[in-house]
């Protein structure tokens, strides 16, 4: 069976510091009152009643307290961690499957030799050297998140076998009733981060990616998630694809990626702009979905029988129609993310990190490490109609040196680049992946 490694950890991984993050409130959060807010709110009480969703107000709030209370006991230890070898050669998977659908995350070490993960950050630091005066990114002051997509050594990096391998294994754990879907994975091409030590950045506080409104808005994705607004929120599967493969993630990535991902070129740990993460799904979403539903009382927030349920308002606390989904302690205060956000365990070049779609979490707004925290995005992203039509496009796309549909107002010809050379030659399980054969 898969080795499940114990995090080596000095604390609890929680931050000692809560971060100048935005904080939600009524009043101040404009992005998140909307007219078509309430409009969709009443759709939703109207389709499965104001009695199941109190009920599952009931049970997700009781259920959190004991989720936070672990996590806040356990801190970083909480995050399973494997070898790559050990899941490769697992033929039960039992553990690794478990681990990873109790938790919603996971780290999978050696997943690309350190010393080839190494040489890769030293060739990358090289090419953005030879660009440097063409490359954009995030923040436009001093970017570290670069709009780059398809540099050789992002390439390289997606289609390593091994990235094949552990994609594909994410993705069956995943299962989809219709049969319409595959785990053969996808290479959806995205950014890569090389941030230095030092100043503070606060852009990136706790969130949810794949969309935002849409989860309650789109018919598709709204039902991935009937079970919770049915009152039955401990029957809501997060690995169920048979709805969500459907579902519109507006203002967000068109891709379900079934797990974010990091794959590391540098060490990166706690205070060295690493991961933080909420590590429970099945909770945490279920409570950001009942919130928009129910107003705090004046005082006992955490007593959730004091909230009273509110039919009518128009604050989705976090929400907006572009972009992800933010929380907040004051606007979530039964996810107590001060105490459930923690750190993800050190990680060293080729070790990779994987969260779950619905997955809470943010980046460290510090660096106070001595190097450069480098990490390549690459996500484990099954087979799916509008998955398998959006590498279609990407494919294209790259073909002509242009950055795919998600990323076209960062606006770089890489074919410009000096370095680049495309995607090069391809095994055939790579090519595959990059949508050869869609």
């Amino acid at each position: 069976m898969a080795i499940l490694k114990e995090a080596k950890v000095s604390s609890s991984g929680k931050l000692s510091n809560w971060p100048a993050w935005e904080e939600f409130t009524y009043h101040d959060d404009a992005s998140g009152k909307d007219t078509g807010f309430s409009k969709v709110k009443r759709e939703i009480i109207a389709e499965f009643g104001a009695d199941a969703l109190r009920e599952a107000w009931l049970k997700t709030c009781a259920e959190l307290e004991k989720i936070t209370d672990e996590i806040a006991r356990k801190g970083t230890g909480i995050i399973p961690v494997f070898d790559f070898a050990d899941v490769m050669h697992d033929d039960a998977g039992h553990t690794f499957e478990s681990e990873i659908k109790r938790t919603g995350c996971c780290i999978i070490r050696g997943v690309i030799d350190e010393s080839e993960a190494t040489q890769m950050y030293h060739d990358l630091k090289e090419f953005v050297h030879s660009n440097k005066d063409h490359i954009t990114g995030w923040p436009a002051e001093a970017p570290y998140v670069l709009n780059l997509c398809n540099t050789p050594v992002q390439v390289n990096a997606r289609v390593h076998p091994n990235q094949l391998a552990i994609q594909h294994r994410l993705n069956q754990i995943w299962h989809d009733v219709t049969k319409e879907t595959s785990p053969s994975p996808l290479l959806y091409a995205d950014a890569v981060r090389i941030r230095p030590p030092g100043k503070e950045l606060l852009g990136l506080g706790p969130h949810i990616d794949a969309g935002n409104f849409c989860r309650w808005e789109d018919g598709k994705y709204r039902l991935t998630y009937s079970a919770i607004f049915s009152g039955h929120p401990e029957d809501h599967d997060c690995y169920d694809l048979t709805t969500r493969k459907d579902a519109n993630q507006t203002g967000h990535s068109t891709v379900l990626r079934a797990f974010q991902g990091w794959t590391a070129f540098t060490r990166a740990g706690p205070r060295e702009g690493s991961l933080l993460i909420v590590p429970n799904v099945q909770w945490t979403i279920s409570y950001v979905l009942l919130r928009p539903f129910f107003s705090p009382p004046e005082t006992d927030v955490l007593d959730a029988h004091k909230w009273t349920f509110n039919p009518d308002g128009d604050w989705f606390p976090g929400t907006s129609r572009q972009g992800s989904q933010k929380l907040s302690p004051n606007s979530h205060p039964h996810l107590r993310l001060k105490e459930s956000l923690v750190n993800i365990p050190v990680v060293n070049p080729g070790d990779t990190v994987w969260w779950h779609a619905d997955m809470c979490h943010a980046v460290e707004p510090e660096h106070s490490g001595s190097e450069d925290s480098c990490v390549v995005y690459i996500a484990a992203t099954p087979r799916t109609k509008i998955n398998n039509a959006y590498m279609t496009h990407q494919l294209a796309a790259i073909q002509s040196g242009q950055l795919p549909i998600d990323f076209l107002t960062k606006g770089i010809d890489e074919f410009k680049l000096r370095g680049y050379t495309g995607l090069g030659d391809l095994s055939s399980k790579a090519r595959s992946a990059m949508g050869y054969d869609l």
